[in-house]
């Protein structure tokens, strides 16, 4: 289940979501491109990746935020940017595009820090813009929980486009994340599910203030649980591959 796009794409130019997402492809082709030994990605990774044993030690504090320009590899990469582009360009607009920059850092160091909080003395670097996207998912839920999110969805040679309600894509993933984190040992490597869950967690906090300025509950009222903005309209909400049923 993939989300591709949002039904209320912003009127305003989110240039920090592009240029987060210009700066993260441009970190990963340089890591690509220059990072070429063993030696070399162990310096970068002890310099910039999030170790909690060197975090608990009193070091590499600024790995906080170095760790979420690195990525794992392209489809980790793609992964991400994909959610960074559907979901922060409303939250930068409400946000304005001062504060979306100071959330996304802040949200993921917490994030970092929730995953360190839970392996504290992990030799195991964590690296990925992961958890400063799941806070931009959890602010998003706060503010627009009825937005229409198209989602394909793949099964086998089965696939098609349903637009669904935020509120459902996004807790779903949430309950995800946060039920997956004890399934694994967070000391032997993995997904860092708890920055994932502790990212959204952080989000959705850093985001009630606005939401309270905004109205809170009122807010909702005025637009209905969606970005305040028209409905795009997409000719292919949902794919025009004919279901072929099997013959009796």
């Amino acid at each position: 289940m993939f989300p591709i796009r949002d039904h209320n794409p912003s009127e305003k130019v989110p240039f920090v979501t592009y240029a987060l997402i210009a700066i993260n492809v441009a970190v990963h082709l340089w890591v690509v491109g220059f990072v070429t030994t063993d030696q070399a990605l162990y310096d970068l990774y002890y310099c910039c990746a999030m170790i909690p044993a060197r975090i608990t030690d009193g070091q590499g504090y600024l790995s906080l935020v170095t760790s979420v320009f690195l990525h794992g590899g392209w489809m980790h990469l793609l992964g991400n940017m994909l959610f960074l582009w559907i979901f922060g360009d409303n939250l930068e607009e409400e946000m304005g595009h001062g504060g979306f920059l100071v959330f996304y850092l802040v949200s993921g160091a917490g994030a970092a820090l929730a995953q360190w909080a839970v392996a504290p003395w992990s030799p195991i670097p964590m690296v990925g813009a992961s958890g400063a996207i799941a806070a931009v998912m959890g602010g998003y839920l706060l503010l627009f929980p009825k937005a229409k999110i198209d989602i394909l969805i793949i099964f086998i040679v089965f696939f098609r486009i349903f637009p669904i309600p935020a509120w459902i894509m996004l807790g779903l993933w949430f309950a995800i994340q946060f039920f997956a984190g004890f399934g694994i040992n967070p000391n032997e490597g993995g997904v860092a599910y708890w920055a994932h869950s502790g990212g959204f967690l952080i989000g959705f906090v850093l985001t009630l203030p606005l939401w309270l300025r905004r109205g809170a509950i009122r807010f909702w009222n005025r637009t209905e649980g969606h970005p305040p903005h028209p409905e795009a309209k997409y000719d292919f909400a949902r794919s025009s591959i004919p279901v072929v049923r099997r013959r009796k």
